[in-house]
């Protein structure tokens, strides 16, 4: 996997790249939709594809591996084949999902053993059986099985979390070195930069991941619980070490505004749930601020959905039809509001690359700050 540095911003550390990858090249900055059980909530692979232009997608590990299983897509061919996306794939380690099971997860060196919650059956996380659960779900790029620091964590239990975490990626390496890609294409392991809320922990993680040769380089257990600021604060403390000339993936983030402070900040790759799970719950970003489709005031508002948007769901629908979909609980409703945030999101880091190439960003950057955030 090949990364071009193709320019820096004026005034900022937002850096225009693209990505090449097995099943071909990512224009960065870039936001990847989640597709958490190997697809896109409600979202075509044809409406990803054409319509919110998505590069790469996301595959979940934790989810994959407990349900269809990992016999069924190594069956398939991969990922790729069983849910039909020809395109760069990204999978989670599971560690953010092992972290979220709280009572009924526990941590020992060995690894996290862990009660589904589809049916409370016992199962045990390792970095070796996990990067083979990768190898056998065929991600294009594949993520160090970790611990995701609690956003509350004291300086102790951060400390002890971060060896932890430093001691599975030796494993996660060598398990790496002594297997191969199942299906074709290369597959390349990003290590994950812990330390919780702590500049020296933040500090000294950022040092050990670039000592172990990557394709890139992941920043883990952020917007978890803590202050937006501690979360900027943490990424001022590892870009600067980490390598230029290396892709930066900020784990779970977030927000429209969290993705163009991060993109500033120098990084290169963002992931989150919030486009689909906050359209499925009526909440709609767009270019000037956050619509709650639910309330009344659009009952009888028949302009488009979003008269600046790019996909066709934009146009093609008003906010009263979209209204009355969201609160009589029609399929049909999570699904437009799904693809239009999702449009949306690539829409902007697709704008802010834009902005990146002509030395216009900071200022560009300032200015949808302040629209992003309004209520309309």
């Amino acid at each position: 996997m090949d990364f071009t540095l193709h320019h820096q911003a004026v005034n900022s550390e937002a850096r225009a790249g693209s990505l090449q990858t097995g099943h071909g090249t990512i224009e960065t900055p870039i936001f990847m939709p989640v597709g958490t059980a190997g697809s896109v909530k409600g979202i075509h692979v044809k409406e990803l594809k054409e319509d919110i232009q998505a590069q790469i997608i996301l595959g979940n590990t934790y989810h994959l591996y407990l349900r269809p299983g990992t016999a069924i897509i190594e069956e398939a061919g991969g990922l790729h084949r069983f849910n039909g996306w020809d395109g760069p794939i990204l999978t989670d380690s599971g560690g953010y999902q092992v972290f979220s099971l709280g009572d009924i997860r526990k941590l020992t060196e060995e690894g996290a053993r862990f009660q589904s919650h589809i049916d409370g059956s016992r199962h045990l996380f390792t970095p070796e059986n996990v990067i083979d659960t990768q190898r056998k779900i065929g991600a294009d790029i594949i993520m160090a099985f970790d611990e995701c620091t609690p956003g509350d964590a004291d300086f102790d239990y951060a400390k002890k979390s971060l060896e932890l975490t430093q001691r599975w990626l030796d494993r996660c390496v060598n398990q790496m070195a002594k297997t191969k890609p199942l299906y074709g294409h290369s597959q390349s392991l990003f290590p994950i930069v812990q330390g919780g809320v702590y500049p020296q922990l933040r500090e000294a993680a950022a040092k050990h991941v670039t000592t172990i040769p990557s394709d890139g380089y992941a920043i883990g257990g952020l917007s978890v619980g803590e202050p937006e600021a501690d979360m900027y604060a943490m990424i001022e403390v590892v870009n600067p070490i980490l390598p230029k000339e290396k892709p930066r993936y900020l784990m779970g983030v977030g927000t429209p505004i969290n993705i163009l402070e991060g993109i500033d900040r120098g990084v290169d790759m963002f992931d989150c749930v919030m486009p689909t799970r906050n359209g499925r719950n009526g909440m709609l970003f767009t270019q000037n601020g956050i619509i709650n489709i639910k309330n009344k005031k659009w009952a009888d508002d028949f302009s488009p959905v979003d008269p600046d948007g790019t996909s066709y769901v934009d146009k093609q629908y008003s906010k009263a039809f979209l209204r009355h979909l969201i609160v009589a609980n029609e399929m049909l409703g999570a699904q437009i509001a799904s693809q239009h945030n999702l449009a949306f999101y690539l829409w902007l880091v697709k704008e802010a690359r834009r902005q990146i190439m002509a030395d216009t960003f900071k200022s560009w950057k300032e200015e949808m700050v302040q629209k992003l955030g309004q209520r309309l």
